[in-house]
């Protein structure tokens, strides 16, 4: 009998697949990078994923984020990636929060076996690095996926080895300031094709840098 898993468990193994349905994972920001990645993870067979991002849908998601439809502009983010996640796997546990993480919003970071920051705001993101650390939970966070046009520029890497992307400049001065001594970020070395105050996107390039967290989460959680 056929089941869902038996492509990926050739790849990862039994135990591999084990560890995934076993993990839970927090991920903040369902846009384009999370979105992206968030699928990528479910169809992968991790067992548990929250879902957290105050926003809702619009006409200008159409053209990079996941879950942005005809049909869902207008609805909760994280509802509409809900119903879409357990269509895919219906015995996955995917838990929706609607809101934009902040400093003072209260979420219990140990609970999780590894957290995914795939949002724009710099104070957020800082936030989330550090109560990652504080609850010693590994943090995977995406750097700026605006204004490219090359997907095949992105690259994993600690945040101090960092280099041509602006908000990896800035979180870098960051994880200084907070005594953060590592940080794996997925980063892109394309320099910005255009510069403007809204940054300009595509399908593909979001994508592809949800694509390497997804990847990225994975790996680590067989380990």
């Amino acid at each position: 009998m056929e089941t869902r898993n038996d492509r990926t468990i050739g790849l990862i193994g039994n135990d591999g697949a084990e560890k995934l349905k076993n993990a839970s994972v927090l991920l903040f920001g369902v846009g384009g990078v999370g979105g992206h990645a968030a699928e990528a993870l479910v169809r992968a067979g991790v067992g548990s994923l929250t879902l957290v991002d105050g926003d809702v849908f619009s006409q200008s998601n159409l053209n990079r984020q996941l879950f942005a439809t005809e049909k869902t502009v207008g609805l909760d983010k994280v509802e509409a990636a809900r119903g879409r996640l357990l269509e895919i796997d219906c015995s996955a546990e995917i838990i929706a929060e609607k809101l934009f993480f902040a400093a003072d919003t209260p979420f219990d970071f140990s609970r999780y076996d590894y957290i995914i920051d795939a949002i724009d705001t710099v104070s957020s993101k800082i936030e989330i690095v550090r109560r990652g650390a504080a609850a010693d939970v590994p943090v995977i966070s995406c750097m700026g996926a605006g204004n490219k046009l090359d997907p095949t520029a992105f690259r994993v890497a600690d945040i101090y080895d960092t280099k041509v992307c602006p908000l990896a400049r800035i979180m870098r001065k960051l994880c200084r300031d907070n005594g953060i001594d590592s940080l794996k970020v997925v980063y892109s070395e394309e320099e910005p094709v255009v510069s403007s105050r809204t940054p300009a996107s595509i399908s593909f390039v979001p994508a592809a840098a949800g694509l390497v967290i997804a990847s990225e989460v994975v790996r680590d959680l067989i380990k």
